[in-house]
């Protein structure tokens, strides 16, 4: 079952959307867990990175969806976002948070299912770019897109995922080479950061997502060369 979020202010609209959900669902035979926000702020209020996609009203009080979309990249770069809007000229800028699509309010159901196929086809994409990580008692497979850094502490490794972290006996050395394909950097000895939640670098200081991680200065400037080659898209890898 795939979580999806209704992120929208008025009743009508809202229960218009999760009507078609209802109805995909039901054609499809997917099942998925439908959860309603009435603003971008209630969606941003300790958002945990499980929705495959996010239906977005870019109208709204306070917070406008647009603004949310900024705000929730930096925390979930796969949710599958598309926006519900009555103004098209709002499309240029939805690429810019790696938007789906657009649906344009009064909503048809021919023209959400097609995209509502395509934000889900997405998002799997986005899935089926893991690794497996060895735990106690079994192996567990995790997106490379919800892993925002990997942290060693005496022999201990700690993955950092945008909705859990996990803990297990390894070198992180190992993990490095397992994960400089999919654009991983080193900050120090202790960080292994994936670039896509990097949200600033200052001296020698990363804020990966909300937390800020340190630069040993050995390593800064190798580090941002390769942060800049990632940027670039000459090392970013299979990412």
């Amino acid at each position: 079952m795939m979580n999806v979020a209704v992120v929208e202010d008025k009743d009508s609209s809202a229960e218009r959307l999760i009507s078609f959900i209802d109805k995909y669902s039901a054609e499809s035979g997917q099942k998925f867990n439908v959860v309603r926000f009435g603003s971008g702020d209630e969606l941003l209020k300790d958002y945990c990175a499980t929705f495959a996609v996010i239906f977005m009203d870019i109208q709204m009080p306070g917070k406008n969806g647009m603004d949310t979309a900024f705000e929730l990249r930096k925390i979930d770069k796969t949710v599958s976002i598309i926006f519900i809007t009555r103004m098209v000229q709002f499309a240029q800028k939805g690429y810019e948070v790696d938007a789906v699509s657009f649906l344009v309010k009064p909503v048809t159901y021919y023209d959400f299912s097609m995209k509502f196929r395509k934000a889900l086809d997405i998002y799997l994409m986005h899935e089926e770019k893991g690794i497996m990580i060895t735990m106690a008692g079994g192996m567990r497979r995790i997106s490379t897109d919800k892993l925002m850094y990997v942290e060693i502490i005496r022999h201990r490794l700690y993955y950092h995922l945008v909705d859990d972290v996990i803990e297990v006996t390894g070198v992180l050395a190992n993990v490095e080479n397992e994960l400089r394909k999919y654009g991983f950097l080193r900050c120090n000895k202790c960080y292994l950061v994936n670039p896509k939640f990097i949200v600033n670098v200052k001296n020698c200081e990363v804020q990966v997502g909300n937390q800020v991680l340190q630069i040993s200065r050995p390593r800064r400037a190798s580090f941002m060369a390769e942060l800049a080659n990632w940027f670039a898209g000459a090392g970013g890898g299979e990412s």
